[in-house]
């Protein structure tokens, strides 16, 4: 399997075209030496995107309870993906994608009508485009209703940033949480953040393990790695209304930019505010760009 490569002087940009267009690597130059930022993806290439340094989310990011969810008056079973018989992080991830790439962009596509076993009920497309520019990769996706009729409709991304640089001190900015059952799916809207999950200001991860969505997020989050003079600033379009604080079992730190709740289509459903869900009608898109700006103190 096979991998491109984007860079600047700064940056470099590592991608898999045939899993996801999902990114293998993401580093700083330093020194005369790359840094990874991300985790890097351990070699050869995984067939499945859940090793690799960052995927993309789509047609809905996150969980759907028990695979199934209401919409406008009709039930839709969608294929379980988990252990628990849930569904989650939608079905681009592992899919080959058509990618063209210069020297410092790589633009992706995926159209759903080209596979018949996608597990989502109605046709869609989707574009990346990567984009490096100094010391900043910015990712812009756009998601279009190819069907005839209306679609529930989110997406994210999912990077996963190393920890081994140093103690790794977060801060963003919320409204509210969601609490969640075991398979950490919600029951209900959100809810204040409890002051150990509150990272409004400036304070190490620490120990403590993390799965939470925390929404009406203000599109901007602060990793500093202390020792390491490296600081990352993740800022986010409006659309991306809510973040996944994860720490993942190999000690990295996942923070997810992503447009909908965890199990959004069935809060909605229920007439919860919030969720973060859109509903596109025919030939109608939605996009939205991340920007990832390292920079030295």
């Amino acid at each position: 399997m096979e991998s491109l490569c984007i860079e600047t002087e700064q940056l470099r940009l590592e991608i898999a075209p045939q899993v996801g267009a999902s990114i293998v690597a993401f580093e700083v130059k330093r020194g005369g030496e790359r840094v990874p930022i991300m985790r890097p993806t351990p070699p050869p290439l995984p067939e499945k995107s859940s090793n690799y340094s960052s995927f993309i989310l789509a047609p809905y990011s996150n969980r759907i309870r028990a695979a199934r969810f209401e919409f406008e008056g009709y039930t839709y079973q969608l294929e379980p993906n988990t252990p628990e018989g849930n569904t989650q992080h939608g079905d681009v991830r592992g899919r080959p994608w058509q990618v063209f790439y210069g020297a410092s962009s790589a633009a992706g596509t995926f159209d759903s009508r080209f596979f018949e076993d996608v597990n989502w009920p109605w046709p869609f497309s989707l574009a990346v485009l990567y984009r490096l520019e100094g010391h900043t990769l910015e990712t812009t996706l756009e998601l279009v209703n190819q069907g005839q009729s209306p679609m529930p409709a989110g997406f994210g991304l999912h990077p996963y940033f190393v920890r081994s640089l140093g103690e790794a001190v977060m801060q963003f900015g919320a409204r509210g949480f969601y609490q969640t059952d075991a398979s950490f799916i919600p029951h209900e809207g959100m809810q204040p953040i409890p002051g150990e999950l509150d990272f409004s200001w400036a304070r190490p991860v620490g120990t403590q393990p993390l799965n939470h969505v925390y929404g009406g997020w203000d599109g901007r989050a602060v990793l500093e790695w202390a020792g390491s003079n490296l600081r990352l600033l993740l800022e986010a379009d409006p659309v991306f209304e809510h973040l996944v604080v994860f720490t993942a079992p190999d000690g990295t730190l996942a923070l997810e930019p992503v447009t909908n709740a965890t199990d959004g289509f069935n809060l909605y459903a229920r007439g919860i505010q919030g969720t973060g869900v859109r509903v596109l009608q025919p030939e109608e898109s939605l996009a939205g760009k991340v920007r990832m700006t390292i920079a030295e103190l």
